[in-house]
């Protein structure tokens, strides 16, 4: 036995389902458990811990879907940097593996848990030695790092459990999870602003209008709290923000069904043929995701570096950088700065534009370089299509001609598909959506994929109205 098949064996695992086919309830009622168990360990507080510097990293957060100052800081980053790092390497070819077996499938996610593993206490020891998560005096750092690394392999695992009983992944439904959160709490939580910075406040201060003068956080209220002291500078404000939200919603959602069909049929067998879809966004979510984390990894450098007195890459006023490179690569909340009147036009449009230029460019450089590193390119689909028997109807069995005419189309959406998620995550950004223009992209196209998987698998298991409005979406 190999060192890796070894390696293969201590590491713990889930074990899958005996039968191939889960019923529609013991799916829901797994990843239903699966979120409990998130949202809980996402309020129990690392035991030691001091000074956080990561607390206002919310753009890192959403990335991660992970809460600082929890046992589960880490997240998802050990999970996402793992499968990252692997596809790169099988798809440039550095590493050699056929996952069109079984055998090779196994050995890939065998893998993919070492390389999670190694992340989780690699990524653990970054944060409390570079100071991101101090411990309290008198505490080892140590302490805080088994915490760390027990959170991950508890995320790991349950990813794991959610990937073989229940609906999708666990990577996308904390994510999406931690995103809904966020949405729905800054659009109807009633608590106060003093009552989310201090937990010792009596409930008569903690809730907000109309219970106190206290403005409450959920911009629901405060729109219905400003028509009724007809403040219209603050309802507009409140309303701006909902209408981005919604706004950036259906805006992703309208483009996540855009998709070109080419037409290909089977060699042997004359007269059937399919029309295979490629989506608009070919790329999927991956690009701004990566442009964002790359956003959120100078975010927490700066804040690293300005922590130990060397502020070079900018410094920061609280949660807003104020100076630097930072500066230049953060959104400004534009309509809140016109309802407020605090819009420095030019400054704020300047900053504005080479926000949304980076996330633009770099989506379209992350999303070439995902294509072309993936196995995602025009050659390598144009040589898996062929291997299941399908040609270009009209055309010659020849891979040459399909790969032809795949790159007609895979790299234009490459590109266009990218310049528009860029343009949307940095549109909600500028515009002051209830949660980072990332996020909302990234919930939109998980749930709308969690949508496609129930209803291709399970309609016909559903409740005849669950059943209807399911079939409608089709």
């Amino acid at each position: 036995m190999s060192l890796t098949q070894k390696l293969f064996s201590i590491i713990p695992e889930v074990r899958g389902p005996q039968q191939k086919y889960l019923p529609f309830k013991t799916k829901i009622k797994w990843t239903l458990i699966i979120l409990l168990a998130y949202f809980i360990m996402g309020i129990i507080p690392l035991y030691g811990l001091g000074e956080n510097s990561l607390k206002n990293l919310d753009l890192l957060a959403v990335i991660l879907g992970a809460q600082f100052g929890t046992i589960i800081s880490l997240g998802i980053g050990p999970l996402v940097t793992a499968s990252i790092v692997l596809q790169l390497l099988a798809g440039s070819g550095i590493l050699k593996i056929d996952t069109s077996t079984e055998e090779g499938r196994s050995y890939f996610q065998g893998l993919q848990k070492i390389f999670s593993i190694f992340f989780v206490i690699f990524e653990a020891m970054i944060y409390v030695f570079l100071g991101g998560l101090s411990p309290a005096l008198g505490f080892s750092p140590w302490v805080l790092v088994i915490q760390l690394i027990a959170g991950g392999i508890l995320i790991m695992l349950m990813d794991d459990l959610c990937t073989k009983w229940g609906i999708g992944s666990g990577i996308s439904l904390f994510i999406a999870a931690g995103v809904s959160l966020q949405i729905f709490i800054g659009a109807f939580s009633p608590l106060s602003e003093a009552a989310a910075a201090s937990s010792n406040l009596p409930l008569s201060q903690k809730l907000g209008f109309p219970f106190t003068s206290q403005p409450p956080i959920g911009k629901f209220w405060v729109l219905i709290k400003s028509l009724i002291e007809g403040s219209i500078s603050s309802a507009l404000r409140a309303f701006a923000t909902i209408a981005a939200t919604i706004a950036v919603f259906a805006l992703a959602v309208y483009i996540q069904a855009m998709k070109v069909e080419v037409p290909l049929s089977f060699g042997k067998v004359r007269g059937y043929g399919i029309r295979w879809p490629l989506k608009f966004t070919y790329t999927s979510n991956i690009p701004v995701i990566l442009i964002a984390a790359f956003l959120a990894n100078i975010q927490l450098m700066a804040r690293l570096l300005e922590s130990k007195g060397h502020a070079w890459l900018g410094t920061f006023s609280g949660n807003a950088p104020v100076s630097g490179i930072v500066l230049w690569l953060n959104g400004p909340n534009i309509l809140d700065m016109l309802f407020t009147g605090a819009v420095n036009v030019l400054p704020t449009l300047a900053q504005a534009a080479v926000y949304a230029l980076f996330m633009i460019i770099g989506s379209v450089i992350f999303s070439i370089f995902w294509v072309q590193t993936s196995g995602m390119d025009a050659k390598t689909v144009s040589k898996q299509l062929m291997a299941t028997g399908l040609q270009v109807s009209g055309f010659r069995r020849d891979e040459r001609v399909l790969e032809s005419i795949l790159s007609r189309y895979i790299m234009p959406l490459t590109v266009m598909g990218a310049i528009t998620v860029g343009f949307l995550a940095a549109m909600a950004d500028l515009s002051g959506a209830l949660s980072r223009g990332t996020g909302i992209l990234l919930t939109v196209m998980i749930i709308y994929k969690f949508y496609e998987d129930i209803a291709q698998q399970h309609l016909m298991e559903m409740h005849p109205a669950l059943q209807k409005f399911m079939g409608e979406g089709k």
